[in-house]
């Protein structure tokens, strides 16, 4: 599919202070963009960031039919770009589509456009320790008509914004047992935008407590975890790696299936299946869980130091670097910046 692209005039990376760089804050130049006009993909392009024009009716904000996903591109040691598994985010962003009602997106307009993009705004990815360029592919409804029915029209937008850590401390999380984050039968494992509205609430009330992110439990029972608000969820009890198996409730995140990968490919037990509240609180108290952490493209692999429940704070053994969760993030860092082999095929060198 022809590309056009239009280049800015003057670039806004020298008023970016790239030694101090929040989390999704500063957007690079450019944005790609294409629309599905109800029979095919049309105006597919790159051109300058920009705010986007919509009508009052514009059918994503009456509707909700959004997705989006969320990935990264690194420097490496020796100065170039690396992509890190892009084509499981295409695979899971057209899972989301078809779950919403939304036409497939082709490849060559989300793999081939993204890799195009990247390069054309090569210099806004940082270099150091934590940075990077995250990547937000956003998908949504555009038909100017209200009602309540599949679009026919869509906008398919992504931008970049160079970033630093997302989380820059170890975390406290309660669980959550009165609001719950999806059914079983409903949107969980969608990227959807409403599914990250509806958690915002509790999430604010667990923040208020002292607390950073809430843990989700199975809405028909309470009595499963199942992930957080910004993550899947993993714990290593008796030296296994127990994390929560995926069903239709739950984010298939490709962070989690690259840990997992690891775990098995240094021979490290893993156990996916269902985790109950009950089991970690008992192995807090008789400390056979060891570390408890979160993982995910924002979060990478986010430590887990307090774990509430029922208004008790357990406290998560402090992690070294000999720990399962230390050694994984450091691998993961360290292929992501080119400085280990990449036993799994996972990176792509732009």
């Amino acid at each position: 599919m022809p590309f056009s692209v239009q280049s800015v005039q003057h670039s806004r990376r020298a008023s970016v202070d790239f030694n101090n760089l929040p989390f999704g804050r500063v957007f690079s130049d450019h944005m790609l963009v294409a629309d599905f006009d109800g029979r095919q993909w049309t105006n597919v392009g790159i051109k300058p960031y920009a705010p986007l024009s919509l009508d009052p009716s514009t059918a994503v904000i009456h509707y909700g039919q959004s997705i989006f996903e969320g990935l990264k591109a690194y420097r490496s040691v020796d100065d170039a770009i690396l992509l890190f598994r892009h084509a499981e985010n295409y695979k899971r962003m057209n899972n989301s589509a078809m779950r919403m009602s939304m036409p497939e997106i082709p490849r060559d307009v989300f793999m081939d456009g993204m890799e195009q993009l990247i390069r054309l705004d090569s210099a806004w990815v940082p270099q150091g320790e934590g940075n990077s360029l995250y990547i937000r592919p956003i998908y949504f409804a555009t038909d100017p008509v209200i009602g309540v029915h599949p679009s026919e029209q869509y906008t398919f937008l992504i931008l970049t914004c160079p970033s630093g850590a997302y989380y820059s401390h170890d975390l406290k999380v309660r669980i959550e047992k009165t609001y719950s984050r999806a059914s079983r039968s409903g949107t969980g494992y969608a990227k959807a935008a409403g599914n990250y509205a509806g958690a915002l609430y509790p999430t604010q009330l667990a923040k208020a407590a002292g607390y950073d992110q809430v843990i989700w439990t199975d809405a028909a029972t309470n009595t499963k975890v199942e992930e957080s608000g910004t993550m899947n969820l993993m714990f290593v009890i008796d030296g296994v790696l127990v994390t929560p198996s995926l069903s239709a409730s739950k984010l298939a995140g490709i962070t989690r299936d690259s840990v997992i990968e690891i775990a098995r490919y240094w021979d490290m037990p893993v156990e996916e299946r269902d985790v109950y509240v009950s089991e970690v609180v008992e192995a807090l108290r008789n400390g056979k869980l060891t570390e408890a952490f979160g993982t995910g493209t924002a979060a990478n692999i986010a430590t887990i130091s307090v774990i509430a429940e029922e208004g008790v704070d357990y406290v998560v053994p402090a992690v070294d670097a000999s720990s399962f969760s230390t050694r994984a993030s450091r691998f993961l860092n360290d292929l992501k910046s080119g400085k280990t082999e990449d036993p799994f095929g996972w990176i792509t060198r732009l």
